[in-house]
């Protein structure tokens, strides 16, 4: 799948992700992790414990390149399973040179589609940390809706207790 990258006047390709891409990977992670400021994630997580819980089995893990360099990465997957399992969940994580260039916005649009062709009816982003605007909005354009708040539910390292928002798409009209 390709989308247009806005700053960057090319075209950002979302592919499956394989272990040859654990560096890449990783360098994205690595920041966001130790800065402990949008994932509720021990901020001192090991490259191994983090890529083994990024290729979590039951998740499809993507990146998103540009001329052969990885610019993002998300993971895909059942929210629950059983009774739940027609709602996917996913978490996203861009390079920072390419934030606020389209990238999130294509490996969000596609965690939809490839969710949708996949047999979920509606995607839930359990935890979305409240501070971290920039998500909230991203999610917001690609058509989430904070449908729920955990008041204090995570502990910022700099902002003390902060909420966490509960957000949620409806794939197909007329389902849940």
């Amino acid at each position: 799948m390709t989308a247009a990258d806005a700053a960057g006047g090319g075209a950002v390709t979302i592919r499956p992700a394989t272990r040859a891409d654990d560096d890449a990977i990783w360098a994205i992670l690595e920041p966001v992790y130790r800065a402990g400021e949008t994932y509720a994630i021990p901020t001192d997580i090991s490259r191994d414990a983090a890529l083994q819980d990024w290729f979590y089995p039951g998740y499809s893990t993507f990146v998103a390149e540009k001329d052969g360099r990885v610019l993002g990465t998300s993971h895909v997957g059942h929210n629950r399973r059983g009774g739940g399992a027609h709602v996917f969940n996913a978490s996203f994580a861009t390079a920072p040179a390419a934030r606020g260039r389209g990238v999130g916005r294509a490996l969000a649009d596609h965690a939809k589609t490839w969710a949708r062709e996949n047999g979920a009816l509606a995607m839930q982003f359990n935890f979305v940390v409240s501070t971290n605007e920039d998500a909230v909005h991203l999610w917001q354009k690609a058509g989430f809706s904070v449908v729920g708040r955990l008041p204090g539910a995570f502990h910022h390292p700099r902002l003390g207790y902060v909420d966490a928002l509960v957000m949620y798409c409806q794939l197909n009209e007329g389902n849940p």
